[in-house]
């Protein structure tokens, strides 16, 4: 398999594009979104959405906005979100929160340093709006103190906690040091929890942790990863009172707010997990990803790349093959995984021989897809 059986593999300029491509099978492993089954409990919310509307109407939007605010926070332990007025900006999606972020830096001095590797999407966005990166190699995030000529030479620095694709998560008192040199140094410290609900690690209490530091931070927080609500969900744009970011600003030239709908449908979602749902959904990423690795098992060249990642993507090393030749040879079964190149967007050959194998399925795709994988590296 050392030719690249379909060309357009390489003609795509982002992850998002391999994504796109998979919408429309039923074995696709590709992009990181919630795409299993609706649990018993959240069907039977979904079957509240008349009334759900009904209360929605009567109530004041803001009073709708807080209470789905404080059933999300307090759900991932997040007890000291601020709730000023203006400091949590409700968003269609995180990635809508990452525009407004990198628009309003566009006054900031210095670079943007960037967690490498991330999903390709944040890089890029802070490149469209003309912004300098200056990549923060994840050992040397996790190791110890920054270098000082980084922080004396960037205007921010940004950070995916737990990590795509990796699932590295910043302890707390890891979160705390880099807090501290960002005060030192006058950088905002900015932190994208979208997949934080999977791992309990990343549960301790980080807006404690920023507030007490004094830095000008930022957060994006998101719903999508989470609960198969077919795209309905909610980022939301954190910032510190300080933060010296015209935020709202930038929120305003681009949206009103979010539906008080999908806000009521998303604070259920979080009551039942609050009540055992997300410790079913801890169990049931689990599960699958104890299933993918024992189909794989004692395939020549694999290696699980993180072993204590809870997050719901896994990362596959598949030795010397070419990953955009197997993601080739998986789509002719009409299996989709996502090649890894674009996660290292300051050295795309790291990502070389890396498949990203998304675990937020029904275990019966997932099993079928993983089957395949094995089958096409097994014939490499």
């Amino acid at each position: 398999m050392n030719a690249i059986r379909n060309p357009l593999a390489i003609e795509l300029g982002n992850l998002t594009q391999f994504e796109y491509l998979a919408l429309n099978s039923p074995l696709n492993l590709s992009d990181g979104h919630a795409r299993q089954e609706l649990t018993p409990n959240q069907a039977r919310i979904i079957e509240e959405l008349p009334s759900l509307w009904t209360d929605a109407v009567k109530r004041p939007v803001s009073e709708v906005e807080a209470d789905t605010q404080s059933a999300f926070f307090g759900l991932l332990g997040q007890h000291h979100y601020p709730i000023a007025e203006g400091r949590v900006l409700s968003c269609y999606s995180s990635s809508v929160a990452m525009e407004i972020f990198a628009r309003s830096l566009a006054g900031v001095s210095g670079s943007i340093g960037l967690v490498h590797p991330t999903f390709d999407n944040i890089p890029d966005i802070l490149r469209g709006v003309g912004l300098k990166l200056v990549p923060i190699e994840e050992d040397a995030l996790h190791g110890g103190d920054l270098d000082p000529e980084l922080l004396r030479g960037v205007g921010a620095i940004f950070i995916t906690t737990p990590n795509n694709p990796t699932g590295r998560v910043v302890s707390r008192e890891r979160l705390r040091r880099l807090a501290d040199e960002c005060a030192e140094h006058d950088v905002v410290l900015a932190l994208d929890t979208c997949f934080r609900g999977f791992d309990t690690d990343a549960h301790y209490d980080h807006y404690a942790v920023l507030e007490a530091s004094g830095c000008r931070w930022v957060v994006i927080e998101d719903t999508g990863k989470l609960w198969p609500t077919l795209e309905l969900k909610i980022g939301w744009l954190v910032s510190a009172a300080h933060v010296g970011l015209p935020l709202a600003k930038v929120y305003s030239d681009i949206l009103l707010g979010v539906s008080p709908l999908i806000m009521s449908m998303v604070r259920r979602f979080c009551e039942d997990a609050a009540e055992g749902g997300l410790a079913e959904l801890h169990e049931f990423i689990a599960g699958n990803r104890a299933m993918l690795r024992t189909t794989l098992a004692n395939v020549p060249g694999v290696e699980f790349l993180d072993p204590f990642s809870r997050t719901s993507v896994e990362r596959i090393g598949i030795g010397s093959r070419s990953n955009l030749a197997v993601w080739s040879a998986l789509r002719e079964h009409n299996v989709f995984a996502l090649p890894c190149q674009k996660f290292y967007w300051n050295n795309p050959d790291e990502g070389e021989g890396i498949l990203r194998i998304a675990l937020a399925r029904p275990p019966s795709s997932l099993a079928a897809g993983a089957a395949a994988l094995r089958a096409v590296l097994s014939e490499a």
